[in-house]
């Protein structure tokens, strides 16, 4: 089936049902590098499918960046109810705190000056993060427990055998940066609003594309890690591998293998086990359908 084309969506199984994995692969007439330029260009992630907003931040990021962050309208109008341990975005406690106090709720223009805010908090996370690695990404407070966002990262990363047997360097660079050194790495920083099926979600990511060299050849991986999102997922991983077709002759060829791996919250007991099989059901058609796309991006003349 790959073979000819079709794309294929696979949910694996997990140790928990907050954990969400997702196989996915496609075979891609094309050359591995135009995956990576795919990913890295904003401007074509833009026009895929799902996608309602995407920006990529300057080094040194500014405010500026983020034009476009923006929430949803029935996520501003929560904002103001919301206090640590019942709230409808995803947010650390001072950030609460720091939101509602920014805005003046019975004045005019409450979207402008919660967006204002948003962004500010967004832009305050990628700093923390480029200076202090996951330790700085915080605790997420709007559900009943405390959901500490470096200890979530690494248990979601160690389900994710074949990285750390594998690729053990890029394990440790997603794991250790800024800390971790990398040869043949590229990196760069954006956000997106994208919508994957249920509520539209503000994420902020940190993509890694590395070339590595196997037995079999160069590999391209590209690794997304999410640092920030506005709902659903505590944390997240994003993997895609470009395996060379070797037996190609009238193509450059590849097969584009991918895992996206998720920890959700309200996933647990009876009303969660109900979710998740919606939940789970659409990320592996959004899965499916973002490979279509991706293939037909690359293979379409330029």
């Amino acid at each position: 089936m790959i073979d000819r084309g079709k794309a294929v969506a696979k949910v694996l199984p997990s140790k928990t049902p907050a954990e969400i994995f997702i196989f996915g692969a496609v075979y891609v007439n094309a050359a591995p590098e135009e995956y990576v330029k795919l990913a890295f260009d904003m401007n074509r992630l833009r026009r895929l499918p799902s996608y309602l907003g995407i920006g990529r931040f300057s080094n040194p990021p500014k405010l500026s960046d983020l034009e476009g962050f923006i929430l949803e309208p029935d996520d501003i109008k929560n904002l103001k109810y919301c206090r640590p341990g019942r709230c409808g975005v995803q947010l650390p406690a001072e950030g609460m705190q720091e939101l509602q106090e920014a805005v003046n709720w019975s004045g005019t223009h409450v979207a402008t000056q919660v967006n204002k805010g948003a962004r500010k908090m967004a832009l305050e996370v990628l700093r923390r993060y480029q200076e202090g690695g996951n330790s700085a990404l915080g605790i997420y407070r709007d559900k009943a427990h405390p959901f500490h966002v470096a200890g979530q990262f690494q248990s979601l990363l160690s389900r994710s055998e074949g990285l750390h047997v594998y690729l053990p360097e890029l394990n440790r660079y997603l794991l250790d940066y800024p800390n971790a050194v990398l040869a043949n790495v590229e990196s760069l920083f954006y956000w997106e609003r994208i919508n994957f099926g249920l509520k539209p979600t503000l994420r902020v990511n940190h993509a890694t594309a590395y070339r590595w060299t196997g037995p079999g050849g160069a590999t391209r991986v590209v690794a997304v890690k999410q640092l920030y999102a506005s709902h659903y997922f505590q944390v997240a991983l994003d993997l895609t591998a470009c395996l060379p077709d070797s037996s190609g002759i009238s193509y450059p060829g590849f097969y584009l293998i991918s895992l996206k791996a998720s920890r959700q919250e309200g996933l647990t007991g009876l009303k969660g086990s109900l979710l998740r099989r919606v939940v789970v059901g659409k990320a592996r058609s959004a899965q499916e359908n973002a490979l279509i796309s991706i293939k037909e991006a690359l293979e379409e003349p330029q």
